[in-house]
């Protein structure tokens, strides 16, 4: 018993110190540390105050990587789900892919969201205000614009709907001197001090540089590795969720597992979980 404690504790000890040098190449576009700058509320609020150029903007609480079901049991891990002073609800996903961030998955999550508002006898006229926010790797719609608005309108009259209910693309691939390309910048920063954000750069830093964030983000890996690997039960995948699979792949490759062991961790063909790794650029080399 004492050998094989021995050896599980080298083992351990050996994926640290792999995950160390993984979370130095880690952005904010990465998954697994996005959720965890997001949960400081500054830098969630900084993010939503830029989109929504809105300085004044405060964000008085926000849930991370929450899982919300429909009527019929069918369920959507949403990134950060948050709600400023004024009532609004907000929607902020990361998305590597066009798939995971296509206009009908916009509009579910925005009936997700609102799904999961009203609570019984509440009025239909009580549902807040709510953006379904996608900061993509690419340009999903592929019109070269930094960032989209849609909303509902009457066709007849070229006028809003006013249901209240907006989806919004930031396409990262725009980096600019504007403060909104500064920030699609940030977000693809490895580095705390390339950064213009001093909030965000404050947070990189304390994950990165830090002992304490650094133990964190090991702990966050070490995580996905014991439920991905051990248990083959994976966040997101006894529901289904093509995202949670993908990024239960990307998160391990991140960590150097290899191919066969992620395809029988998450259920899929070698083929196609290598397929999508090579698509997303994820391999840790």
């Amino acid at each position: 018993m004492a050998d094989e404690n021995t050896l599980l504790n080298s083992d351990l000890d050996s994926r640290y110190e792999k995950y160390k040098g993984i979370i130095k190449n880690f952005t904010l576009m990465s998954d697994i540390f996005m959720r965890n700058v997001f949960k400081q509320r500054e830098c969630l609020e900084y993010v939503l105050q830029v989109i929504m150029e809105k300085q004044d903007l405060r964000v008085i609480d926000q849930i991370i990587q929450k899982d919300y079901k429909n009527m019929q049991g069918r369920s959507a891990v949403m990134d950060c789900v948050a709600r400023d002073s004024e009532g609004k609800q907000f929607d902020v996903e990361i998305q590597q892919d066009n798939e995971g961030a296509s206009p009908k998955r916009a509009r579910y999550h925005s009936g997700l969201m609102d799904m999961n508002t009203l609570n019984p006898g509440q009025d239909f006229d009580e549902l807040p205000e709510s953006y379904v926010i996608f900061i993509t790797r690419d340009d999903t719609l592929g019109y070269g614009l930094p960032i989209y608005h849609i909303d509902r309108q009457i066709k007849e009259l070229n006028e809003a709907f006013q249901d209240e209910a907006h989806i919004i693309y930031v396409n990262s691939r725009k980096q600019n001197d504007t403060e909104l390309g500064k920030l699609m910048h940030d977000l693809h920063c490895k580095k705390a001090d390339e950064m213009h954000s001093p909030i965000l750069a404050k947070r990189v830093y304390e994950l990165k540089e830090t002992q304490k964030g650094v133990e964190l983000m090991c702990h966050e890996m070490e995580k996905i590795y014991s439920e991905g690997m051990e248990s083959g039960e994976k966040r997101g995948i006894e529901m289904g969720e093509l995202k949670a699979k993908k990024e239960t792949i990307l998160s391990l490759a991140e960590m150097g597992i290899p191919v066969d062991k992620i395809a029988k961790a998450v259920n899929l063909s070698e083929k196609d979980v290598q397929k999508w790794i090579d698509e997303n650029l994820c391999i840790m080399k």
